[in-house]
């Protein structure tokens, strides 16, 4: 599998075991107000999963956001009852070693752009956020969630390393290093209410009050100086450590050791037998 590059092409993936939807910008959608982008999920049928063809679309899309100088404030969001299910799973087939490394490095660009960018982003929180769905949203400066949403890091339940998708990096800066080796060695889904207390989460809504009190917060983001802003954010990232690409490094070359193993594709099969049927 051959990654597509900025410049190049982009191919619906055919053949073998690979199965992956055509390319469609109906999958991540993008509005904006007022210097506010909100970039939505799209695929509730998937529960926001993060396809290949769909995560070159959201890195596209971010790219263009974050350059876009009308653009104050970032929100990330996804349609339907999920956040974000992380990677889809349907694309988790045999590979070698180094076209995993590409395509789960490939997975951090999206964080990378992220935690990187001088611009404010929340990330509105309207279900479930687990795997890479949480990575996103803990890369994100701040979180607001509605009292429904869960939170998990599954990837020891899929015999996969739990340090995935930035995980390893920004959780124990979240939560202290004690949640997070408990929520990544164990894959237990964390509640809204102690996702709130653990400081996982800023603020809790209902439901019906998500968008509201997003666009509130946004609005009085978009108000203040950008610069002030960019450099308050700047001086934030600065203090945890430059260490980010270096613990990136480590986060791909466990995942490609544990890709290749037939626990992981058993735990794998067990866990989707398991939750075939449940809401995730």
């Amino acid at each position: 599998m051959i990654m597509p590059i900025e410049g190049q092409d982009r191919k619906t993936h055919t053949g073998g075991d690979m199965t992956s939807e055509k390319y469609s910008e109906d999958q991540v959608l993008t509005e904006v107000k007022d210097g506010i982008a909100t970039i939505t999920l799209n695929r509730p049928q998937r529960l926001n999963s993060i396809s290949i063809d769909s995560l070159e679309l959201l890195i596209q899309v971010l790219k263009g956001v974050l350059k876009d100088s009308k653009v104050k404030v970032v929100v990330l969001t996804g349609k339907g009852r999920a956040f974000c299910a992380g990677a889809d799973q349907g694309e988790m087939v045999i590979r070698s070693p180094r076209e995993w490394e590409l395509i789960v490095d490939r997975y951090l660009d999206p964080i990378r752009l992220i935690a990187t960018s001088d611009k404010p982003i929340i990330a509105s929180i309207n279900g479930d956020a687990v795997g890479g769905g949480l990575g996103l949203a803990i890369a994100c400066d701040l979180r607001i969630a509605i009292e429904t949403a869960r939170f998990c890091t599954p990837f020891t339940a899929i015999g996969l390393a739990g340090c995935d998708m930035s995980a390893g990096y920004f959780l124990p800066r979240l939560v202290g290093l004690g949640k997070a080796t408990e929520m990544m060695m164990t894959s237990r889904f964390v509640n809204a209410e102690e996702a709130e207390r653990i400081g996982l989460v800023q603020r809790l809504v209902p439901t019906e009050d998500l968008e509201k009190e997003t666009m509130k917060l946004a609005k009085k983001l978009a108000a203040l100086s950008s610069i002030a802003l960019g450099w308050t954010k700047k001086a934030i990232r600065r203090s945890l450590d430059r260490d980010m690409e270096a613990e990136f490094d480590f986060e791909v070359f466990a995942q490609v050791q544990c890709l290749q193993t037939e626990e992981h594709r058993e735990s794998l099969r067990r866990y989707q037998e398991t939750m075939m049927g449940k809401k995730v």
